[in-house]
């Protein structure tokens, strides 16, 4: 597991961001984004869905990234381990993937995931996703989106 972690004085409103992503290249977009935005993040990584589950187990971060093709586990497949245990209901899921799939954006929504995210071209258009993301207080917020706004885009 990987940590990136942006800091500034105040600990207390740091949000810790755990993003399931075996990709290098859009790990490394996405944590250079998340470095630009004016947020106290911590970033972790997990590689696969089986690392994911049980590293939840552990701690829960206050956000979740999910990719759904992953190997070990694929999201899917976390979507609905992780929803089925009442311990994570208040865990913010958002589905991060380039899976464009009707089927699987809708099957994510049934699942409860709270946005499904098709990963940008650019990284203008990921910095502008993830401003949308973190502009909801998911301490404080349980939010389900209706189907018509499930999915974000730049």
């Amino acid at each position: 597991m990987e940590n990136i972690t942006q800091t500034d004085d105040s600990m207390n409103n740091q949000t810790h961001v755990l993003i399931a992503e075996d990709d290098d290249d859009d790990f490394h977009i996405f944590a250079s984004v998340i470095q630009e935005l004016s947020l106290t993040i911590i970033l972790s990584r997990v590689e696969d869905g089986r690392i994911l589950l049980r590293i939840l187990d552990e701690k829960i971060p206050d956000i979740l990234f999910l990719d759904i093709l992953m190997p070990a586990v694929d999201g899917r497949q976390c979507l609905k381990e992780i929803r089925a245990n009442k311990k994570y209901d208040t865990l913010p899921i958002i589905i991060y993937s380039s899976v464009t799939n009707l089927k699987d954006i809708e099957f994510c929504y049934r699942e409860g995931s709270n946005f499904y995210v098709v990963k940008p071209s650019t990284f203008t258009e990921l910095k502008t996703v993830l401003e949308k993301i973190f502009s909801v207080d998911w301490k404080k917020t349980v939010y389900y989106p209706p189907l018509s706004q499930f999915v974000i885009s730049a």
